[in-house]
């Protein structure tokens, strides 16, 4: 199957909805995913990663789909966990901007020193949505739009980590 035919089967998935387990393979379908999912998302996001990943996050629709998830319901709640904070500052510098634009949305944290090997990432939407990398550092992975019952493990996880994590000052800088 070619790219263009998996970019359209995500199409068909409903974050709330499908079950279906797709397995992604390049940067580009995973992020293509996760934009997918945060368009369809209502109430939260949860993102665990090592440098913010600019090549996912930090790119054009990724962050409008982000955006108008804060703007449209001032409820929702977009947390992240980034071990490397100076990386993702340089890196992702447009979703920083946008997170410091939208403090009251999105609150950005560094792990913990117990947890700062983990090597994992991950993006859990509405509760439900999971995307998955078992190596931060690699784009392979998964996508599932509706598997609660992971997604609770993860948010378990990560609940556990956002508790023990504190915001780190680049996060808070205002570039002049």
């Amino acid at each position: 199957m070619n790219q263009q035919e998996n970019f359209r089967r995500f199409t068909e998935l409903r974050l709330g909805i499908s079950e279906l387990e797709i397995e992604l393979h390049s940067r580009d379908e995973t992020r293509h995913a996760a934009t997918l999912m945060v368009a369809q998302c209502e109430e939260s996001v949860e993102i665990f990663s090592r440098d913010l990943d600019a090549p996912l996050y930090g790119q054009g629709d990724f962050l409008q789909a982000l955006g108008a998830l804060c703007l449209r319901n001032r409820k929702a709640r977009v947390r992240l966990l980034v071990q490397m904070p100076l990386v993702a500052v340089r890196r992702a510098y447009r979703f920083v901007e946008l997170a410091r634009r939208l403090s009251s949305s999105i609150e950005l944290r560094q792990p913990h020193t117990d947890y700062r090997q983990h090597n994992e990432a991950f993006l859990i939407a509405d509760q439900c949505g999971l995307i998955q990398r078992p190596l931060s550092d690699r784009y392979e992975g998964s996508a599932n739009f509706h598997n609660p019952v992971h997604a609770a493990r993860k948010l378990e996880f990560f609940t556990e980590v956002w508790e023990r994590s504190e915001t780190h000052p680049e996060f808070r800088r205002l570039h002049i």
